[in-house]
């Protein structure tokens, strides 16, 4: 399904959101976990696991990138080298196939590894936000709250995530908010994926693509034609784009909002 509407045609219902997406379900707690700048909000049993793995794999990430000067600063893809750790070349296939730097897949890349620790060590469900890039293993119905900042959409959307026990990937980007790096305007830009490298990749680049609503229908088609992407959600101003299947689009009403917002230092 591809379609761009005013916000007066969106179904709506109740939900919570995060800087860019946060997972709120009754029963589940989430816990807070920051390293290296990076900014986590983690549900699971196995939180330790989780967080072991974002530091060893940011560790050999980081040395990776202290050879390897490119990687780290490119806007465009960049090859991965012989010998690139498991890591870089995960981040460096899918900025290929998104057309974006390595470095835009760098915390859904994270997120999944933490989740796929937790899992490894016995946990039963895992949900990882790392600032905006979400991934979910779950065995029970998840509500995903999508931030748009101040725009007329703030505070309204959600997407409804079925139980998906072998994984899935929400990530977003933003040229209104946060620290990362954005060439477009785009209130928001979700994409749904089994791949959370190239979910965040993709996100990336369609937020890159959007500057104004008239943008929305083109970005959507390019985004789809990417081999692995579930779905695209757009926000700019008060257009929606929706295309494929991210989950099914709803309302939060959340009066604790501003309680549930990653503030990142460097985006206040």
């Amino acid at each position: 399904m591809r379609q761009a509407s005013p916000a007066g045609g969106v179904g709506l219902r109740g939900g919570a959101a995060e800087r860019y997406t946060a997972a709120v379900t009754a029963g589940r707690t989430y816990r807070r976990f920051a390293h290296k700048g990076a900014n986590f909000r983690i549900c699971t049993e196995r939180f330790e696991a989780a967080t072991a793995e974002i530091v060893r794999r940011r560790a050999v990430l980081e040395a990776y990138l202290a050879g390897h000067r490119a990687f780290g600063e490119s806007l465009a893809p960049v090859a991965a080298r012989e010998g690139t750790p498991e890591v870089a070349r995960w981040m460096a296939e899918a900025a290929a196939a998104a057309g974006v730097g390595p470095m835009a897949a760098v915390a859904g890349a994270m997120a999944a590894y933490a989740a796929r620790a937790a899992m490894a060590a016995g946990a039963t469900e895992a949900v990882v936000e790392n600032g905006g890039d979400l991934v979910a293993i779950t065995r029970a119905p998840l509500v995903v709250g999508l931030y748009t900042g101040a725009g007329p959409l703030a505070g309204r959307l959600a997407l409804a995530i079925e139980p998906r026990p072998a994984g899935l990937a929400i990530c977003s980007s933003s040229g209104r908010m946060g620290h990362s790096l954005s060439l477009g305007a785009c209130d928001l830009a979700t994409v749904v994926a089994a791949d959370a490298a190239l979910a965040d990749a993709a996100a990336t680049r369609a937020g890159n693509l959007v500057r104004t609503a008239g943008d929305i229908d083109g970005a959507l088609q390019r985004i789809m034609a990417i081999p692995g992407i579930d779905g695209v959600l757009l926000v700019k101003d008060d257009r929606i784009g929706l295309a494929g299947h991210p989950g099914r689009l709803v309302a939060h009403r959340d009066a604790a909002i501003e309680l549930k917002v990653t503030r990142d230092p460097l985006s206040q």
